[in-house]
């Protein structure tokens, strides 16, 4: 059996392996595909776990407009990301672009992630509810990446869903 990690930590492990795989889909020597694959699934399965095992928690200690904010930021991003899914040629001046939309949608979202969610959850709850937040989280988001879930369907279907009628 693992030892139990905090939730904290996860949240931003993953946000770090984010700009990593930006930081390679920005060069022209590494797998740009591969990274954006891996992307993908990592920033629709870490949204999904931190929206279902924290952000429930986080509106105990935070106003609604706050987790609002945070969730729509996430939403704003995965649009993002769809569209650079569905750029054809790695590289060509609108891939870049959008990558360029990507990086700063998600660098913006981390960081006031990292201000709000993240700081919150460290100063306001114990270890031990901290760990069982991030139990939670991990069988989410490895339940979400077993299923696919940035793959550009599932991306279409996210999108298309929250747009208004």
């Amino acid at each position: 059996m693992n030892p139990p990690q905090d939730v904290v930590e996860l949240i931003l492990k993953d946000h770090r392996t984010m700009e990593d795989l930006l930081r390679l889909m920005r060069s022209t020597e590494a797998d740009r595909p591969g990274a954006l694959h891996d992307f993908a699934h990592l920033m629709i399965a870490h949204g999904e776990a931190e929206r279902t095992s924290v952000h429930p928690v986080l509106t105990c200690f935070e106003d609604d407009d706050t987790v609002e904010h945070i969730e729509t930021a996430h939403q704003e991003a995965v649009k993002v990301l769809f569209a650079l899914l569905q750029v054809r040629e790695i590289a060509c001046v609108e891939w870049e672009w959008r990558l360029q939309q990507l990086a700063c949608v998600t660098g913006r979202h981390i960081d006031e992630g990292e201000r709000t969610l993240v700081s919150r959850v460290r100063d306001s709850l114990s270890r031990p509810c901290r760990e069982e937040l991030g139990a939670g989280y991990a069988r989410t988001k490895a339940d979400l990446l077993a299923a696919r879930c940035g793959s550009i369907a599932h991306l279409h279907r996210l999108v298309h869903a929250a747009a208004p009628a």
